[in-house]
This record gives structure tokens, sequence and C-alpha cells, in this order.
């Protein structure tokens, strides 16, 4: 098989670039395409193996790097114009445009998805909200149609589609009406050993965007004066939350992957808000024996049991605030094993069994058709 494997962009450092990283330990041989990357060298060493990659004209763009999110209208010209002729098999990574790749009758296509393009679909109400102009809202909402169509059309490229989650593979049946199989992103659970002495605080980590619900966190540990709260991450909701947080709670900033690790491993629990996908960092947690206070809600459904976490009713603020006190009452109950039994069906050794075992058998089926 000569590989291609298409992402989105690398721009972040998230659960889908560790999924990228894993499929390149797969298919080492594998060329790498994207709509644009600014990873540097260290990063790149890390996730790619080094490895180039062939971009787009969106690269070039000035200010693309800073302000990406705003061209969205361009990412499916972008995708499309990616030449990939040379290769048999097409594997992308897409939580946005990559499946919409353009593939001839002698290529097999199977995409990874992390989620059908969120902005597009489930999560298009809570994009609008942030745009408080109503021209500017109306023009947002008539493009996110154009590209919901275009998304729609391009799922015919596929030939086969692989779901993070059960959750995911629900919303591809409902939105693509296609049949995914499901195989659980890869997580390095052996980079990470079980902490019971914990420290005293809690500990959130997210990009700070609307959507990961990170401000009902830190609204919950304002009525909770006595707890600590430490917040990692960046991103442009952090003014708004530092001037309505009181001071139990700390603004961490951008931190080193090993520190990150360190904080989960340390913290008493790590409190999540978002409607994931799945969660990786949830499961990394566990790997530490740190318990996870989570909604009910998406993923976390598959990746949380109550053996190792509490979950919440809503993404309001209340129900975290009864979700912590009921933890401070509850959480010497928690069993280290458990936390271990949990995470063994998500390692990443498992993920690439599976994974490598799927595009084999369908490439096999393709060649004989």
């Amino acid at each position: 098989m000569k590989v291609a494997v298409i992402h989105d962009w690398f721009n972040d450092i998230g659960g889908a670039e560790k999924v990228v990283h894993e499929i390149l330990v797969c298919y080492p041989e594998a060329d790498v395409f994207c709509v644009m990357d600014f990873y540097k060298a260290e990063t790149r060493k890390k996730y790619l193996h080094n490895k180039k990659t062939t971009t787009t004209f969106i690269q070039k763009l000035p200010f693309s790097k800073r302000f990406y999110r705003f061209l969205f209208p361009l990412f499916p010209r972008a995708i499309e114009s990616l030449d990939l002729s040379a290769y048999n098999v097409l594997i992308s990574s897409s939580s946005s445009v990559a499946k919409g790749i353009r593939k001839n009758d002698k290529q097999l296509h199977i995409c990874y998805c992390h989620s059908p393009m969120r902005y597009a679909w489930d999560l298009r109400k809570e994009y609008l909200e942030v745009v408080g102009n109503p021209l500017s809202k109306s023009l947002l909402n008539y493009f996110l149609n154009r590209l919901k169509k275009w998304d729609l059309k391009t799922n015919k490229t596929v030939d086969h589609f692989i779901a993070n989650s059960e959750y995911v593979k629900c919303r591809i049946q409902k939105n693509y009406q296609r049949e995914p199989v499901v195989i659980y992103p890869p997580v390095h659970t052996e980079r990470f050993t079980v902490n019971t002495q914990k420290q005293n605080y809690y500990f959130t980590a997210s990009r700070l965007v609307s959507y990961k619900k990170t401000e009902q966190i830190v609204r919950a540990f304002a009525k909770l004066p006595n707890l600590k709260l430490q917040v990692a991450g960046t991103g442009p909701i952090r003014d708004r939350l530092e001037r309505i947080a009181t001071s139990n709670v700390e603004f961490l900033g951008f931190i080193p992957t090993i520190q990150l690790s360190e904080k989960i491993r340390n913290a008493k629990a790590f409190i999540v808000n978002a409607n994931e996908d799945f969660g990786i960092t949830v499961v990394e947690a566990q790997a530490c024996a740190t318990p996870i206070l989570a909604p009910y809600l998406g993923g976390y459904k598959e990746t949380i049991t109550e053996k190792t976490g509490i979950f919440f009713d809503s993404q309001k603020y209340t129900d975290i605030y009864k979700a912590v006190q009921h933890f401070e009452t509850i959480q010497k109950e928690f069993n280290s094993e458990d936390f271990v039994d949990n995470v063994q069906k998500f390692d990443r050794l498992n993920f690439q069994k599976q994974f490598k075992g799927f595009v084999e058998e369908c490439y096999r089926q393709f060649k004989t058709k």
C-alpha cells in the first residue's frame, strides 16, 4: 500500500493529533497532508515523527496562523486542491474538512472521524452566540449552511468510516447516514503511574473557548471558597474567566505536557464540563488514579465509570457545585485498581492492532472487487 494521511491542520496539540501520531506508527512510510501546518521542530518530531507535510494555499495567506478560524469558508477549496493521485490508500483524520479530499475509483479512502464538523452540525448555536453583531451572525450562518451542504456531499467519497466512540458513531449515522465501526483513540497508559497521594487542589485543562464550558466550573468554585481550583489552558475567553474568578481559582496558562501530566496526577480530582466526543485527557487522568467529575454526556459515558468518577446531571455551575460537595464526602472510597482496569481497553497498542487490522482488511476487499 502507498498511504497518504490527511489531517485538518497542525496548529494545536490535542487528541486528534495523538491519533495521527499512532497512525504514523502503523504506517511509518506514509506521507502527510493538511490544510496548514505551523508546528515547531520539537512538536513535529514528537507528533509527526519529524515528517514534513504538504499544505495548501491557506498556509501562505497573511496571518493564517492566528486567524485561521475566520478562513473556514476557504477550507473546502483548500482541501480539494491537494493532489493525492500517487496514493492508493487515503486515511483522513477529520473533525473538519480532511474527509473532503478528492479521490478516484482506484483509491481507497478510510476516514477516522473524531467528530462530524461541530460548527456546521451540533454546535452551530454555540458558535453563533459568540457573534454579537446581527449582520455578522447572519453572514456566518450563511457560510455555515454552505459548509454543511459541502460536508454532507463529500461524505460520499469516504469508503469506510471509523468513529472514535459510540457517541460519534451515532452522530455519523444521523448526519451522514453511514455505518461506521468504532475504534477508540490511543492512550499512552504506560506513561502514567498510579498516585494515591493527592494534593489539595482540583484541576481542569482545556482550550479556553465557550463550548468547553469552563466558565461554569469557575463559577462553581466561586461558591466553594475553601477549595482550590487550578485552570490550565489558553484561549479567547481567558480574560473573561479571570474577571469572574475568585481568589481560590488560579490560571496557569499553557503548560508543557510533562508538567500537565504531573498536575493531573497530583490533583484530588480532574473536572471537565464539555460535551466531548471522547476525551483522551480524561482517560490519562484515570491512568493516574485521579477521579473524574464530568457531565453525563457524550463520550464520557464510555470512558468513565461510577468507580472512577462522579457524573453530574448538566453543564450548569449549580450541578458542578453539588458534585464537588459530594466528592468531598466520598473521595476516600475510590480504589486504584478500578482505574487501572478501566483504562486498559484504551491503550495505544489496542488501537494499533485494531486500526491496522481494519485498514488492511478493507484494502484486501478493495483489491478483490
